[in-house]
């Protein structure tokens, strides 16, 4: 079997040292039977090596090889979808539980940076940028929505004050979020796989689950071996593929580029984001941008609907980076990739069980680093049989695509572009 490595991004290059783990090889029980390596499948598998479960974790690739080691390393709370789009398609009880827990994703993650002693550059602040007046009036609803459920930790940023945080003239306010932030994705990831195997949890990389037998006792067979478990969760994401079919019916991957600078050193880095928090903007499809440990700017936006990769990521990207912040124009790209994330037709994450004991968190829709670790609390709770949390995103409605496979694609395009197209008309 061909050894898949990390791509060639600024967080591969830049990575802690990670051991290599074996592929699987041969026949293996085990309690949990986790398919993925990052972060839904190392959340999951934490919170249930906590309650005594014995967990094994199998890897298509390397750990944090997908969206969880190349996207844009930014802690933003609440889902793709925020609080009053879920009020209004469910009832109550469930919005509320629903509210209650779209802050938790960001404490979990610091939580376990501490408990675990995690090296990945964490900062805290994050901005929501607005380009336009209808934006900065959406950032004051949004700001009273998330203080309903508790969130208090919101300062709205006039003119004035979001050049005091980004060095771009093209922000009419914004939003600042203190329990936001980023980090280094991919050291995230492999610090949290290294707390795994502290526990005494095994990762098998290099071992891509391609077929699972169901039953009361689950089999998750790989090329070269095949594990016998009494739970599966399934945190492939946009790279389960086909594996199982219903769920790849009803989501559909999608590509967003990334481009890192060289280093810019510390006081240029500090003209452009003084207090090193991370940018995004309000568009429809948004740009993101942050500074990496050592003075990098970090940038990404756009998508390709159906995860192809894009033949030239820089002539995406530069055009953005440079509308931002025009003194860049000498400084030269080290580092362009791409990586997938997987959308679903309400932007919201789907979960659910297949039978009784295969399990499934995914479709983050881009919003994805807080929610999947959420998610693998939730996972892991309802193993445990407290399903309350888990049954209020099991019971979100979820579509197919219209069209299914054939038209998903220019189906998804042609809703962007309008979208798209209302951002830059401001309406």
């Amino acid at each position: 079997m061909a050894h898949i490595p990390y791509p060639q991004s600024y967080y591969a290059a830049s990575a802690n040292a990670a051991p290599e783990r074996p592929q699987l090889q041969g026949e293996m029980e085990t309690d949990v039977c986790v398919i993925g390596a990052g972060y839904t499948g190392l959340s999951s598998a934490l919170f249930l090596l906590e309650s005594g479960f014995r967990v094994t974790v199998l890897e298509a690739a390397r750990v944090g090889f997908g969206a969880s080691g190349r996207n844009g390393g930014q802690i933003v709370n609440s889902y793709s979808r925020d609080i009053d789009v879920i009020e209004r398609s469910v009832g109550p009880k469930q919005a509320q539980l629903l509210g209650q827990m779209a802050f938790e994703g960001g404490k979990i993650i610091r939580e376990r940076i501490a408990k675990h002693k995690i090296q990945c550059d964490l900062k805290d602040g994050g901005v929501f940028a607005a380009l336009t007046g209808k934006q900065m009036a959406h950032l004051e609803s949004q700001k009273r929505l998330w203080e309903r459920y508790g969130h208090t930790q919101l300062e709205l940023l006039d003119e004035r004050r979001i050049r005091e945080v980004v060095a771009s003239d093209q922000y009419q306010g914004g939003m600042l979020d203190m329990s936001g932030g980023h980090i280094h994705p991919l050291n995230l990831a492999l610090g949290e796989a290294a707390a795994v195997e502290s526990l005494g949890g095994i990762i098998h990389e290099q071992s891509p689950a391609v077929r699972i037998e169901r039953g009361a006792s689950p089999v998750v067979h790989t090329p070269q071996g095949r594990i016998r478990a009494k739970f599966v969760i399934v945190a492939g994401n946009a790279y389960l593929g086909n594996l199982i079919p219903e769920l790849a019916a009803k989501s559909m991957p999608c590509g967003t580029q990334v481009v890192t600078t060289e280093p810019l050193g510390d006081e240029l880095a500090a003209s452009l984001l003084p207090q090193d928090y991370c940018i995004e903007d309000c568009n429809y499809l948004l740009d993101y941008y942050r500074l990496s440990g050592d003075k990098r700017l970090i940038f990404g936006g756009g998508v390709v609907y159906g995860a192809r990769d894009p033949a030239n990521i820089e002539a995406i990207i530069r055009p953005k980076m440079l509308k931002a912040f025009p003194q860049l124009k000498d400084v030269k790209i080290d580092y362009a990739w791409t990586g997938n994330f997987l959308l679903t037709l309400s932007r919201l994450p789907q979960v659910g069980r297949l039978g009784d004991n295969i399990y499934y968190s995914q479709g983050c829709s881009g919003h994805g680093v807080t929610y999947t670790h959420l998610a693998g609390k939730v996972l892991a709770e309802a193993l445990r049989g407290q399903a309350e949390r888990f049954d209020a995103f099991a019971n979100l409605p979820h579509y197919p695509f219209p069209g299914g496979h054939a038209l998903r694609v220019p189906f998804s395009a042609l809703g962007a572009w309008y979208y798209s197209l209302r951002d830059k008309l401001g309406f």
